[in-house]
């Protein structure tokens, strides 16, 4: 049977998703875990396949994995979570059709970054939010990493004020290497007044014009979830949803602390 998984994980914890040697990733943890419960041989023969990679820092609430099993009745967030870090957890899973794969099959993605501020121009954000929907060629807005095509579309970008914080969420079918990191860049650029709407129809056009700029911190950014065209009946695991919930209320207790500690120790002038 072939299965599927949603993860979340916290990835200030990891030096991102993919398995790389001598640095703990989430997938180091994940086929560690699926080896030690017995539910796969090897990623390989288990043809197991990721809805995409996150970079080191970068967090996720609906990644997806997929990949066969003998043990379905063990391929289940409660008892993959039983041999998980703390700052990894499953909490949902489906059976899928043997062609499924977790990266092709999906037809979008969701990212949103969350930054501090609030005083950023809104208004000139979501105007020039509005120049990078549809199909373009994000070159200038990538880090190489050898695709073959740096053309992407993206179906919808929304910015909005949060509290203290400005959030942006970003929709597409795919995304290069640092495309939402320095997307974040140039709107926050835009919506200081540093750069305007003419800049970024330059960016966008990157046979003409090349400028590197700088990707937004990697901790702002989360891969919320992937969205699959056809019919997947995911079932989600109340229980470790709820822990879950319980143990990232601990670590917002404890960063709330640690921001006031901190603050303490900064001198007045």
């Amino acid at each position: 049977m072939r299965v599927a998984l949603k993860l979340a994980y916290i990835g200030t914890e990891f030096h991102g998703s993919q398995i790389q040697p001598n640095v703990e990733t989430v997938e180091k943890e994940l086929f560690k875990a699926l080896r030690n419960l017995r539910i796969i041989e090897s990623p390989k023969s288990a043809s197991y396949t990721c809805a995409g990679r996150t970079d080191a820092g970068v967090h996720a609430l609906g990644q997806v994995v997929a990949f066969d099993t003998e043990k379905p009745n063990l391929a289940i967030p409660r008892v993959v979570n039983s041999e998980l870090p703390p700052a990894i957890w499953a909490w949902a899973h489906a059976e899928v059709p043997y062609y499924f794969d977790a990266r092709r099959s999906a037809v979008s993605r969701h990212y949103r970054y969350v930054m501090s501020g609030k005083d950023y121009d809104i208004s000139k954000m979501r105007e020039a939010s509005k120049l990078l929907l549809g199909t373009h060629d994000f070159e200038n807005f990538s880090r190489s990493n050898g695709e073959k095509s740096t053309v992407r579309t993206l179906e919808r970008i929304n910015v909005r004020v949060d509290g203290e914080l400005t959030k942006i969420d970003v929709v597409g079918n795919s995304f290069l290497w640092n495309m939402v990191r320095k997307i974040v860049t140039a709107l926050s650029m835009i919506g200081n007044g540093v750069r305007d709407n003419d800049w970024l129809l330059q960016m966008l056009n990157p046979e003409i014009y090349e400028e590197g700029i700088e990707p937004a911190p990697s901790y702002g950014l989360t891969l919320m979830g992937v969205n699959y065209g056809e019919n997947i009946e995911w079932i989600e695991d109340d229980y470790s949803i709820r822990r879950a919930g319980e143990q990232n209320r601990k670590r917002i207790l404890r960063h709330r602390v640690m921001a006031e500690v901190l603050e303490e120790l900064i001198f007045n002038e």
